[in-house]
């Protein structure tokens, strides 16, 4: 493990959140738009910290679109389903920069879907409880 002399925050921890959401009643029109959905992907990412290295994206014949995320902290993806109005969005990062909710939060304000159902799971070893605890 290193630190980072300014902030003394060790990076490259063994911990991470992970928010699995899905977005229901969303318009089938923004569903099925690579480019916002590249766009919308990017910016909630960037507003909530976390360091993307790369966008890739692929649009499926009839419909729907995968959009992928490279993070240095690991990784972001968005599956839609047009015809049912609906997207499964995965958000994961290690350490305790990045805001994974805030990147979904900010997903569901540019998609306005009528339902979200969301969770985050925790991974790893929780180095701030460890260190508040010593």
């Amino acid at each position: 493990m290193s630190i980072d002399a300014g902030t003394l925050q060790p990076v490259g921890l063994f911990t991470g959140r992970h928010v699995l959401a899905e977005l229901e009643g969303v318009e089938a029109s923004l569903l099925d738009d690579e480019q916002f959905l590249r766009d919308t992907l990017q910016s909630a990412l960037d507003r909530s910290q976390a360091t993307v290295c790369e966008v890739i994206a692929k649009q499926f014949e009839p419909q729907g679109v995968t959009v992928l995320a490279l993070l240095s902290e690991s990784h972001a993806s968005m599956h839609t389903y047009p015809e049912e109005g609906s997207i499964f969005i995965d958000v994961f990062t290690c350490g305790h920069t990045a805001q994974p909710e805030r990147a979904v939060e900010l997903i569901a304000e540019a998609l306005r879907p009528s339902e979200v159902n969301s969770r985050t799971i925790r991974r790893g070893r929780d180095y701030e409880q460890a260190e508040l605890a010593s």
